[in-house]
């Protein structure tokens, strides 16, 4: 897969799809929504990106105000992989963490808003869940951790 997306690029890809400074965005009001429990500390409302386009705009362009604290993003791949989100595009400081099919998260980072360095995911991930930075640090949110993942994200 050579796609860039959003938030996130695979390491081998460096093809851009979304230039700078594009003001495209997901119609947030438009995509599924699942609730993403994170054992013991917090639970999210999710907006499901499963699909490359969704994936390639994921949060660009989406303000605070549209993105409230206890909501987020999830991305949905078809298996573990090596993944590396960037901000290209994104205009609001993101928490993200890299989640494994069994649902441990294996990384997490703060993300600085417009930053296109990029942020491994260290090990294999299948998902990645991206919310408004400081949420992690507020919920203790960590490597190691276990997320309910919805059976309908492993559905094709």
């Amino acid at each position: 897969m050579a796609l860039v997306f959003s938030a996130w690029t695979m390491l081998v890809s460096g093809c851009d799809q979304i230039p700078r400074n594009s003001t495209e965005k997901n119609n947030l009001a438009a995509l599924q929504k699942v609730s993403i429990p994170i054992t013991g500390r917090t639970s999210y409302a999710a907006y499901v990106a499963d699909q490359d386009l969704t994936r390639q705009l994921g949060l660009m362009n989406v303000t605070t105000d549209e993105l409230p604290e206890d909501q987020g993003m999830i991305f949905v791949f078809d298996s573990d992989r090596h993944l590396n989100f960037w901000m290209r595009n994104t205009i609001i400081p993101l928490d993200i963490a890299y989640i494994r099919s069994d649902g441990t998260i294996v990384k997490t980072y703060t993300m600085e808003p417009l930053n296109e360095m990029g942020y491994p995911s260290i090990e294999p991930a299948r998902f990645a869940l991206e919310t408004r930075a400081g949420q992690f640090a507020a919920h203790g949110i960590q490597a190691g951790d276990h997320v309910e993942l919805p059976l309908s994200l492993f559905e094709d």
